[in-house]
């Protein structure tokens, strides 16, 4: 009986339980998400854009099983079942950017009840580059720049842009296997940074995507006349030389890269901390109160990276936003002409 129920459960279900309230009750709208990690980002959002009119309510999409990601969400269980009173919220991964290449990347880009987060994953957004000087004084308390990542992801990203275009090529191609997403981070990766000389490592970033971008031109001569409409295709959907680890594997940009880089920082940034107490301090006694509350007050940098809003202010983020104003400005104007009738 409860799985016929989670069966029936659909956006038309919805927006008949709406109308049993009175016409002045705010309407509800169920709001499907992959997992318990994207509750929180999607509440976020779409609580900034509810009206007076329509409030969201975020939840898992199967109710009978434990069963999570974006086929679920999307094909198996919920597809079908989505309307004006039931959407689906999911990362955009790299089926944005297949702009309708595969069934899922269609329902994606097409449906007007499925939003996505245009950037590859909500990882992307935890690692927006202007937030990240804010996120380690979160973990530091302590206020000192010890290091531009805004200038460096951009850098960063302009460097490993060509070799992203060749990726998202190779996915639409077919030739994924050939040169996968896993292939491209172990390019990108950085295993070491010299913090006060990140040229160095940028430099020798550079010289491995070179190499393997004249790898994949002999390999596949055929992408020769493909490549560029797809550069100036990927440029028109909002993908830029500076904002190219946006759009990147979230998992990898978010352990791989922004994680490691920010840690480093954070130590430094605690160490300093640590000794201007031990300086300051007047007796051991001091010292060790001072240095207990200090280390009670900080928090791992892992940490404040997911919990952390300030990703918010970014265009990508925005363009969501607008997404979700534009399925409440239709509504409102669909229940203004079925008023009117």
């Amino acid at each position: 009986m409860a799985k016929r129920l989670s069966q029936n459960l659909n956006s038309a279900y919805i927006e008949a339980a709406n109308r049993l309230n009175s016409k002045r009750a705010r309407q509800k709208i169920v709001a499907y998400v992959e997992s318990y990690d994207d509750v929180f980002f999607w509440s976020h959002l779409l609580r900034s854009v509810e009206t007076d009119r329509y409030y969201f309510e975020v939840m898992l999409p199967s109710r009978t099983s434990l069963c999570k990601g974006k086929k679920v969400a999307l094909m198996n269980e919920l597809g079908p079942r989505l309307g004006r009173c039931m959407i689906a919220c999911v990362d955009a991964d790299y089926d944005y950017l297949m702009q309708g290449a595969t069934e899922t990347s269609r329902v994606v880009c097409t449906s007007p009840y499925v939003f996505h987060t245009y950037v590859y994953a909500i990882e992307n957004y935890e690692c927006y580059a202007p937030t990240l000087e804010n996120v380690c004084v979160m973990a530091t308390l302590n206020d000192r720049r010890l290091f531009d990542f805004e200038s460096f992801m951009a850098r960063f990203s302009e460097i490993v842009w060509p070799l992203f275009v060749w990726s998202v090529w190779a996915y639409r191609s077919g030739n994924y296997k050939t040169f996968t997403m896993l292939d491209f981070f172990r390019v990108v990766s950085l295993n070491e940074l010299n913090y006060y000389h990140p040229e160095q490592t940028l430099e020798a970033l550079r010289h491995r995507v070179n190499r393997k971008i004249n790898r994949l031109q002999h390999q596949f001569p055929q992408a020769r006349s493909s490549y560029k409409p797809l550069r100036e295709e990927l440029l028109r959907l909002g993908v830029t030389p500076q904002t190219t680890y946006l759009y990147m594997r979230g998992h990898d940009l978010h352990d791989g890269i922004v994680a490691p880089m920010l840690s480093g920082v954070c130590e430094a940034l605690r160490r300093e901390r640590e000794r201007e107490i031990r300086q300051l301090a007047e007796h051991n006694v001091q010292m060790q109160n001072e240095l207990a509350a200090y280390q009670h007050a900080t928090a791992p940098i892992e940490e404040m990276l997911r919990k952390h809003t300030d990703y918010d202010q970014s265009p990508e983020y925005r363009r969501v936003q607008e997404d979700v104003r534009q399925l409440l400005t239709s509504l409102n104007k669909e229940e203004s002409t079925t008023g009117e009738a």
